[in-house]
């Protein structure tokens, strides 16, 4: 065994340095600065009709609050389990390096390219950390169950379909997403969710109940500590795409009342649900991260405060309902282990969102909008689109995301699922150890590597 880990951590060590070296060798070969200069300069080959221009760092607060809540709202939110611990989070900013790296490559592909060159500025970091964030969400769906070297390789794999979607949805198909609901929460979480399906292991199922369970204190400090992250920067990162210039910001104010509303639904329906009078601050960061999600498309629409607030209260409400009665099936009858229960927190919001982003479509109007008509539906305001084919757009786009998020989960599952990168489940615990967190104090390390890895704090 002693020698099966060392063979883990040289093969970690060598992917990554393979990994790092190619980045280093395409940006050589084709990342360039962005030019400076005011919108108008934008040369007119390049794609600067994604609501901000990338010509420099124009916008550093917008930036700094994206990449802080990549980086530590997401890496203290996969924390939380006790059995995991900081590890996890050291996993999480491993893949947060490479995916940012790996992103701003592939998507300057796409919106980026001149001259057989990629130009990167503030909004392709801003691109890059977004993708990062569905990744992020995804790991949460199989935290515990691969090992790191089988997060890098889900890394690059679920960029490269991340951006194609994203690239589908919002620049072809014309469709307003600014919070992404559907390009990081829905898709990350489905596509999570799927690579967890084709990594089932039958044998881990038939644990008891009690073994399933995560506890420990270090779950409520890290919880308090992601919650906070969540409250102060996912606004701004909901915000980040959807500023023009001097607008009020629909989308701060949003995700702010459906954030609060979230929050207190959870006080109304823990007790109810559980047998403790107050919840979880488990549960309280699971509902922060519905009520936020629901805001990704609607964020900058006419969703007016009271809309916003009953939007939040009803996903708030949602969610826990999704953890009590849907999270059981997905494990029992569909066979799939949602260990951070990325569906609930991610993905359902997601499309509720999305539902929401449609309906208000529909309402749109040049006399409630007013010159944000022309910043939310350009197209709608051009002419060259009625309401109801926007509408008809953004509702369509939700099962393409959800076709794109199951059939890259399949394949991404399948590609992690070959021998060389399986190992059995003592091995896996091992492996794991080098970057999570060692077994409980107390426990004994070899029944701890038996113990099920994967599943939700709150089944």
């Amino acid at each position: 065994m002693a020698e099966h880990t060392a063979a883990s951590r040289l093969r970690l060590s060598g992917l990554c340095f393979l990994l790092q070296i190619l980045n280093i060798l395409l940006f050589a070969v084709f990342v360039r600065y962005s030019p400076e200069g005011s919108p108008g300069r934008c040369p007119p080959q390049l794609n600067c009709s994604r609501r901000n221009e990338d010509s420099g760092f124009q916008q550093p607060p917008g930036f700094q609050d994206v990449h802080v809540q990549v980086l530590l709202s997401f890496g203290l939110l996969v924390a939380f389990l006790s059995r995991y611990g900081p590890g996890s989070a050291a996993t999480s900013i491993l893949i947060t390096a490479f995916a940012i790296q790996w992103a701003v490559l592939i998507q300057g592909v796409f919106h980026f390219f001149l001259n057989g060159k990629i130009y990167v500025g503030a909004q392709s970091m801003v691109s890059a950390d977004f993708c990062t964030a569905a990744v992020l969400i995804s790991t949460g769906a199989v935290l515990g169950r691969v090992s790191p070297v089988q997060m890098l390789l889900l890394a690059l794999l679920e960029v490269t379909l991340c951006t194609l979607n994203e690239y589908i949805l919002l620049s072809l198909m014309g469709v307003s997403d600014s919070g992404r609901s559907l390009t990081v929460h829905t898709f990350g979480a489905y596509f999570g969710l799927m690579v967890s399906r084709v990594l089932y292991q039958p044998h881990k199922d038939k644990r008891k109940r009690e073994e399933q369970q995560d506890k420990g204190h270090q779950t409520d400090v890290f919880a308090v500590v992601g919650t906070i992250y969540l409250w102060i920067f996912w606004p701004s990162f909901t915000s980040t795409t959807a500023v023009h210039h001097n607008a009020e910001n629909w989308a701060v104010l949003n995700t702010y009342f459906s954030l609060v509303a979230s929050t207190v639904s959870t006080f109304i329906l823990s007790p109810v649900l559980y047998e403790e009078s107050t919840p979880r601050m488990v549960q309280i960061q699971d509902a922060t991260l519905a009520g936020l999600a629901m805001m990704g498309m609607a964020g900058e629409m006419l969703v007016t405060p009271f809309g916003a607030l009953i939007a939040g209260f009803l996903v708030g409400l949602i969610s826990p309902l999704g953890f009590r009665f849907f999270t059981p099936v997905l494990h029992s009858r569909l066979k799939i282990q949602d260990t951070c229960g990325v569906h609930n927190t991610h993905g359902l919001p997601g499309i509720l969102g999305a539902l929401l982003g449609t309906l208000l479509t529909l309402l749109a109007t040049a006399d409630t909008y007013g010159y944000r008509l022309e910043l939310v539906f350009p197209l709608v305001a051009q002419g060259s689109r009625t309401v109801t084919d926007q509408a008809f757009i953004q509702l369509s786009a939700l099962p393409l995301t959800l076709l794109f998020a199951v059939l890259g989960g399949c394949l991404t599952g399948a590609v992690l699922k070959i021998k060389v990168l399986r190992c059995s489940p003592d091995a896996q615990y091992k492996e794991n150890a080098v970057f999570l967190e060692a077994a409980e104090e107390g426990s004994d390390p070899s029944a701890s590597g038996k113990e099920e890895l994967g599943i939700s704090t709150l089944v």
